[in-house]
């Protein structure tokens, strides 16, 4: 039976040998192909995937896909690519009312029991709980209480799944005091570490409200807790990791041995500060739009050399059509994307944001990238058109004339600093 690494952090913590876990927030085929195929490569790697509430869930979320469905569709990369599922950790990222928010407080939170039953039952075992979202006629952000209680109502439900499946029970994450989901929507310059007191308050507050209801197995099951460690992008710009300013924050797990810390929105960050985020005691360390920000990069740039290279491919098709995709649906980015119309193409296409990837299963984009692939295939791409189009991409890749490798290629270099950041071997 495979270990579970995330049992281990806070100890390995604790002993002066911390170890960290890439947690792949994606739901991109490519992705998840990129990510599994790493896994294979490592005998020894364990792989925790996650999903959000917003793009997963028993309506099908942005993604179409329930939690089974989810489950079912990486498995099934899983096994063209050689990789034995008991190697996967599935997780749940923000699983709460989030998706309901609109609604009132009793209607949001029966749906987000169903979609944590639904997770559970699918065979997520690492469940975000956070309820910290007001809902319909509620503040935006709610009080320490009434969070802790909602994630315990909600544990609740997860334990009962738990049980009635079989197997091993749910780990959890709780806290909610995390950057904005996928990135701010503007310049960010002043970003501020959680205070440690109020680290300290979460943590009491769950043990105190999980205890009284009943919650005392499931509260020993609580393995990290999601924080500001001061790491955040913009649409444009990355705030970068700066230990120095979360020591305090650090030294809070000094008095909390069985508990580390969970960053979110790692995206963009270097090497080096990802593994100082491992190493000052924030070992889970979540990526997604920073692994589709790297496929789109690749895309355009085999874009652009499909056109130097294939005749009749035309001017850029595939970023033409991306562009028509947008403009028809621009739900995923009208409210995150402010400027003038210039400043809205940019944003469009080269968001740090990466809103881009909500669109890239639009049929249109599907036969979009479909065509610059089968373009592409075959053929060898010269040196001189990698160095001007996808420099970080090693030249004889293009030479293989195997597009997807490229692609795969692209993804693989962003997780491969979080993996030397996992194991402390960050440069």
């Amino acid at each position: 039976m495979t270990t579970n690494p995330l049992t281990g952090l806070a100890a390995a913590r604790a002993k002066g040998k911390p170890y960290g876990i890439t947690s792949v927030c994606s739901a991109h085929p490519l992705v998840i192909q990129a990510a599994i195929r790493r896994a294979v490569n490592d005998r020894e790697a364990v792989l925790l995937i996650e999903a959000t509430c917003n793009q997963v869930n028993q309506f099908g979320g942005y993604t179409g896909m329930t939690p089974d469905l989810f489950v079912a569709f990486v498995l099934e990369i899983a096994s063209r690519e050689g990789l034995d599922p008991a190697r996967i950790i599935f997780g749940g990222d923000h699983l709460g009312p989030n998706p309901w928010r609109g609604e009132p407080a009793a209607q949001a939170m029966n749906k987000a029991e169903a979609m944590v039953t639904a997770y559970v039952w699918a065979g997520f075992s690492k469940i975000h709980l956070d309820a910290s979202m007001g809902c319909a006629g509620e503040p935006a952000a709610l009080d320490d209480e009434t969070i802790a209680i909602r994630a315990a109502r909600l544990a609740k439900a997860a334990e009962k799944a738990a049980r009635a499946r079989g197997g091993a029970m749910p780990l959890y994450i709780v806290g909610t005091e995390v950057p904005v989901p996928g990135g701010a929507d503007h310049a960010i310059s002043d970003l501020k570490p959680t205070e440690a007191a109020a680290a300290r308050r979460t943590i009491e507050i769950h043990r105190d409200i999980f205890a009284r209801e009943g919650l005392a197995e499931a509260i020993a099951r609580v393995i990290a807790v999601v924080v500001q460690p001061g790491v955040e992008f913009g649409s444009q710009n990355v705030v970068a990791y700066a230990p120095e300013a979360s020591k305090a924050l650090t030294a809070v797990l000094d008095e909390q041995p069985s508990l580390v810390y969970e960053a979110h929105s790692t995206d963009y960050q270097s090497r080096a500060a990802l593994t100082a985020l491992v190493a000052n005691g924030f070992p889970i360390l979540k990526v997604g739009p920073g692994l589709t920000f790297a496929l789109r990069e690749a895309l355009y740039g085999l874009d652009l050399i499909a056109g130097e290279m294939v005749a009749g491919y035309g001017d850029r098709p595939l970023a033409r059509t991306m562009e028509r995709v947008m403009l028809a649906a621009p739900g995923h980015w009208h409210s995150h994307y402010h400027g003038n119309a210039a400043s809205l193409y940019l944003q469009r296409h080269y968001s740090y944001s990466d809103r881009i990837r909500y669109y890239w299963s639009n049929p249109a984009a599907s036969v979009a990238t479909a065509r610059l692939c089968e373009a592409l295939d075959g053929i060898a791409i010269p040196e001189t058109l990698m160095r001007q189009f996808l420099p970080t991409i090693p030249a004889g890749l293009g030479a293989a004339g195997d597009p997807e490798a490229i692609l795969l290629e692209a993804v693989d270099q962003v997780l491969a600093d979080y993996d030397a950041a996992c194991r402390g071997a960050g440069a």
